[in-house]
C-alpha cells in the first residue's frame, strides 16, 4: 500500500502532471467564482463610473454599433484576480516543494523494488545467453536462424 502511495505522489510531482492540474481543474473553478464576482460586483462598479445604471451604461455607439468596454474590463478583471490566485496558491507553493526536493530536503523517489532488479537480472542474463549462443553456433558451423525475440 504504501509502494502504491508513493507512486503516486511521484506521478503527480511530475511538471506536466501538476500544469494540467493548475490549467483545467482548478483554473476552471476558480474563474467560474471570480466571474461571478466580477458580474455582481465590478461591473456594476464600471457602469455607475461610465454613465450611471440601464443596459446602454459601460457601453459607447459609433454609428449605432453598441462597444461594451464594461464586458472587456471585466473579463481583464477577471483574468488578473483568477492568475494571481492559482500562482500564489498553486504554482508558487509547488515550485517551493520542488526547490526543496533538489537542495535534498524531502528524499527523492525511492529505487526500484527487489522484484523490478530481479526481472531486468533474468533480461540480462537472457540476453547474454542467447548471444552466447548464436557465437557458440556460427562457431561450430551452423548457420540455422536463430529464434527472433520480440
Amino acid at each position: 500500500m504504501n509502494k502504491m502511495f508513493q507512486g503516486f505522489k511521484d506521478f503527480i510531482m511530475r511538471g506536466n502532471v501538476v500544469d494540467l492540474a493548475v490549467g483545467i481543474v482548478i483554473g476552471a473553478a476558480f474563474t467560474a467564482v471570480v466571474s461571478t464576482f466580477t458580474a455582481g460586483f465590478i461591473r456594476p462598479l464600471i457602469q455607475l463610473i461610465g454613465g450611471g445604471s440601464g443596459t446602454g451604461a459601460g457601453t459607447f455607439k459609433i454609428n449605432k454599433v453598441p462597444f461594451d468596454y464594461a464586458s472587456f474590463i471585466n473579463a481583464i478583471i477577471t483574468f488578473l484576480i483568477t492568475a494571481a490566485v492559482l500562482y500564489f496558491f498553486v504554482v508558487y507553493p509547488l515550485n517551493l516543494l520542488a526547490e526543496r526536493r533538489r537542495r535534498g530536503e524531502e528524499p527523492p523517489p525511492t529505487a526500484p523494488s527487489e522484484e523490478v532488479v530481479l526481472l531486468t537480472q533474468i533480461r540480462d542474463a537472457l540476453v547474454a545467453g542467447h548471444t552466447s549462443a548464436s557465437a557458440r553456433d556460427e562457431a561450430e558451423g551452423r548457420h540455422d536462424d536463430p529464434p527472433r525475440y520480440q
